[in-house]
Parts: structure tokens; C-alpha cells; sequence
């Protein structure tokens, strides 16, 4: 099965840069990466050191609900280009776990595939998830943290 990492769009990354709410309905923070664990959710690298990024609230779901968690992330605060979705993003190579979960197309978690994963078998992992016939997507988030990093479908 061929994976689709998919990124914040393009959309919402601009609406954000611009000076518009985050999902709290604040303003996005202003800070300067010391190079470090700031992995943005549009491109999907890090951030370089001494390079402006902004901090904020996300939803990644489309509608409000009990399933749809909303958390800290990061992204550039000037322009980057999407991530293509295709190969494996930067920022998922920089942890040595991760959190994957599926939700179903009701965009609710589909109990029983929630569970950390070594980072070497992240991919291994989402395959199996999304050949459930109840997975429509999986969420990845930080084994730390348990920041949302970004979501795979199947291509």
C-alpha cells in the first residue's frame, strides 16, 4: 500500500501567517527557532535555527466534536512549500516513537488501533491501520509530547 502524508493545506497555513485566529481563537505566537524540535505541519521539517515560526492551537478535523482534539504545533511563519505528501517527512525521522490512532470517516477514533510505535515502524504500522475497512485515516502524533505531527491516508 502506498502512503499519503498529508500536511496542514496550504489554505489554512496562509490564513494563519496572515494574523488569523488559531483554533482557540487566538493570535499565533511569534518565536525564533533555536533549531530544535519545531517541526512544522505544512512543509514537514524543522524549522532552522534562527528562523521565525509561529506557535498555535490546531483542529485537525473538520468539524467540532469528543474526538476532535485540538493541540499545541508549530509551522513557519513565512512561506514553505507543502510537503509533496509522497515520501516519509523530515520530522517524522527526528523521534525515536510515535502515536498512531485511526479514525474512522465519521473523523471518530476507532478504538483498539491507538498505540505508541519505535519510529522504524511507523509506516509498517499505518498500513496496517489503513487496510481496516473502518480506518479511513491515521493520525500521527509525538510519543512524547503527543503533538500532532500529521495525518496518512492511503494513496
Amino acid at each position: 500500500m502506498k502512503l499519503n502524508y498529508v500536511a496542514m493545506p496550504v489554505e489554512e497555513a496562509e490564513r494563519l501567517r496572515q494574523g488569523g485566529p488559531d483554533a482557540y481563537g487566538n493570535q499565533p505566537e511569534r518565536r525564533i527557532s533555536d533549531g530544535d524540535g519545531v517541526p512544522c505541519r505544512h512543509c514537514l521539517r524543522n524549522v532552522d535555527e534562527g528562523q521565525p515560526y509561529l506557535v498555535l492551537a490546531y483542529r485537525p478535523f473538520s468539524s467540532v466534536q469528543a474526538y476532535a482534539e485540538t493541540g499545541p504545533i508549530f509551522i513557519h511563519a513565512e512561506n514553505c512549500a507543502i510537503h509533496d505528501g509522497d515520501a516519509l517527512p523530515p520530522i517524522l525521522a527526528s523521534s525515536k516513537s510515535y502515536l498512531l490512532r485511526g479514525y474512522g470517516g465519521d473523523e471518530r477514533i476507532v478504538y483498539g488501533t491507538g498505540g505508541a510505535v519505535d519510529a522504524e515502524y511507523l509506516e509498517q504500522r499505518a498500513v496496517e491501520l489503513l487496510a481496516r475497512p473502518d480506518v479511513a485515516f491515521v493520525h500521527v502524533r509525538s510519543g512524547k509530547y503527543n503533538c500532532y505531527q500529521c495525518r496518512i491516508e492511503a494513496a
